[in-house]
């Protein structure tokens, strides 16, 4: 598995990488293989407001279907529309072709609270 050390990771398997005012969120390494096959990925509109550790969407394998938590609030500016027809891309690419969300940060501060990557990885015991 892989961990980049160059982004922020929220206890519920998500991860933010952030470019000035904007992130891109998407799961973690662990969580896709976790999750199995991605089969299909519920994902918010442009435009649509998310919360921090709130659900913005949901995503299902042939195991279990799991909600998705942001590990930021802002406005979502990008949606990967890949995602619809070729959900596995978050298996392949989890942190690459596999991103969910890009949203503009309401507040940068909340950045403060979320793991970098060694306490991400004491969490899920790696």
């Amino acid at each position: 598995m892989h961990f980049p050390e160059d982004i922020k990771y929220h206890p519920e398997h998500t991860w933010i990488k952030v470019a000035g005012d904007t992130g891109t969120i998407g799961i973690t390494d662990y969580a896709q293989e976790e999750l199995g096959e991605i089969l299909y990925v519920d994902l918010p509109q442009v435009g649509d407001k998310v919360e921090k550790d709130g659900i913005f969407g949901a995503i299902e394998s042939g195991k279990v279907s799991s909600d998705l938590y942001s590990p930021v609030s802002g406005e979502v500016i990008a949606v990967n529309e890949e995602l619809e027809e070729s959900p596995e891309l978050v298996n392949e690419s989890p942190y690459d072709k596999g991103w969910l969300i890009k949203v503009r940060l309401s507040d940068t501060s909340e950045l403060e609270d979320l793991l970098e990557r060694r306490e991400y990885l004491e969490k899920i015991n790696i």
